[in-house]
């Protein structure tokens, strides 16, 4: 059966598509069969994957009204073992059905799409928008476990116990499962001493939920690193664009983790 993970933060910024472009990347890379679907209507995952918005007729919107199958919108990458469920902006019409009095289990609309394609794939990676809404609840109440990236920057914290309420929320109602997978610190910079602090509150409060390294026991930090922001620009993951940079070390270290467990 396929592990599905979110990831998700309501704050924007935070490196969020960034970390599920780059996860699925690696993860393919470690000979794993993944499907990232795009769930946030930016569609930024898509466009990082090399297809623009007018190169594709349907994507995951099409799938949560039933107007296509899950299978019936994938598209394939350039990396072997990858799989892409695009988006588009029209995704944000999806928030206005969903509170259409006649829907009945209206948060289990992705869980039940995603229900047929479970043992095709090693690791279905969702990334979801930037808020607490509709399309971010559908995405936890379909996963086994989720990955919340923090930026090292101030205010990193805000917001962050309305994300783990709403967890809490999901776990006692409709996904007894659902886990944090794990914290993942983003933009860090070793030179600068908030980055330092944020860090160090992470670790405080959040020790178990942190990413290490198998060999070290080193804390896995995304670093504020030029190739990563450039990536996107080139339609590829950084770890295709930039394999060697700290950037895309960091992600391959985080798919380590996961495979790992």
């Amino acid at each position: 059966m396929s592990e599905v993970i979110s990831i998700a933060n309501q704050k924007g910024g935070v490196g969020k598509t960034t970390t599920a472009v780059n996860l699925a990347a690696s993860l393919a890379e470690k000979r794993k069969k993944v499907l990232l679907i795009d769930a946030d209507p930016q569609s930024n995952a898509t466009t990082s994957l090399g297809y623009s918005r007018s190169s594709y007729e349907f994507n995951i919107y099409h799938v949560l009204l039933g107007i296509k199958k899950l299978q019936e919108v994938i598209l394939k990458t350039d990396i072997k073992g990858l799989s892409l469920a695009p988006s588009n902006i029209g995704l944000v019409g999806f928030e206005k059905d969903f509170y259409n009095p006649k829907k009945r289990n209206r948060e289990l609309i992705l869980k039940n799409k995603i229900a047929d394609l479970k043992g095709k794939y090693d690791y279905i990676i969702i990334d979801s928008p930037p808020a607490l809404g509709p399309i971010t609840i559908n995405a936890l109440s379909a996963s086994d476990s989720l990955i919340i990236p923090i930026q090292c920057e101030f205010f990193a914290l805000e917001g962050l116990a309305q994300l783990l309420n709403t967890v809490t929320l999901l776990k006692k109602t409709i996904n007894p499962k659902l886990q944090i997978k794990g914290f993942l610190p983003t933009m860090y910079s070793q030179q600068n001493n908030l980055s330092k602090q944020v860090l160090a509150d992470l670790t405080h409060h959040f020790k178990d939920k942190l990413f290490h390294m198998q060999n070290s026991g080193t804390t896995i930090v995304v670093p504020r690193n030029i190739k990563v922001a450039e990536s996107p620009s080139f339609g590829q993951p950084v770890t295709n664009y930039a394999g060697t940079s700290k950037g895309s070390i960091a992600y391959k270290d985080l798919a380590k983790a996961i495979i790992k467990g």
